[in-house]
Order: structure tokens, then sequence, then C-alpha cells
């Protein structure tokens, strides 16, 4: 039986966050109405424009931070990305606030969440050769 080559760890981070921003981006096309939701309603041209933005500026961070080439400027633009997105995060802790306990638990759970991804997207940035 032929030995697969073997991944070192460093590669796997980039691509778990590359898979990660790629999922995610792939769900705003698949379920926009869910996405549309966390958007504020200060923004113009109602939600779906920015969901779609969105989900279009993951994929882009995704396919960056796959690429070695582009895994620098790919990560420091998926840390400014998920900080871009807290907002819509505050939005849904505030509209989950009256839900059940377990909807509440993955609303506010969101929030500190977003912390170790800027801190992730910026590991992957900082590691790129």
């Amino acid at each position: 039986m032929p030995r697969l080559p073997r991944i070192r760890s460093r590669h796997l981070t980039p691509l778990a966050l590359a898979g990660l921003l790629g999922a995610a981006g792939t769900l705003h096309f698949r379920a926009p109405k869910y996405y549309d939701a966390l958007i504020p309603e200060a923004l113009p041209f109602g939600p779906r424009p920015w969901t779609y933005l969105s989900g279009a500026a993951e994929l882009a961070c995704a396919a960056a931070v796959a690429v070695p080439a582009t895994r620098r400027a790919g990560g420091l633009a998926a840390a400014g990305l998920f900080a871009a997105v807290f907002p819509g995060n505050l939005k849904m802790a505030r509209d989950w606030r009256g839900r059940g306990v377990v909807a509440r638990g993955v609303a506010y759970g969101r929030l500190p969440l977003q912390a170790p991804l800027i801190a992730w997207a910026l590991k992957v940035s900082r590691d790129a050769r």
C-alpha cells in the first residue's frame, strides 16, 4: 500500500481556517434567510445584498488563505472580516434574548468566539512564508 504524504501541522491550521471560511461563505448562499436576520437594520439596501457580500468575502478569504502565496493577505483579510461581522453577532444576541436557553446559549456563545477567530486568522497570516 502506498504511503500518503505527511501534512505538517503548520499546513493544517490555514487549511482548517480556509475550510471554515469556505463552509460559512457557502451557507450564506445556500441559506441566506438565516444570515439576513443578522444584518443590522442601520445598513442601507436591505439585508440580502449584505448577506451575499459577506458570503463572497468569506469565500474570497478562504481561497486566499488556502493558497500559500496569498496566505498572509488572506489571514489579515479574514481577521478583518471576523471583526466586521461582530455587529451581526451582537444583533443576534439581542434578537434572541427572549428565546429558549439553548438558542440564547448559541447567540451569546458567538460573541466571545470572535476573539479566537481573529487571533487564529492573525496567526495564519503571521506564520505564512
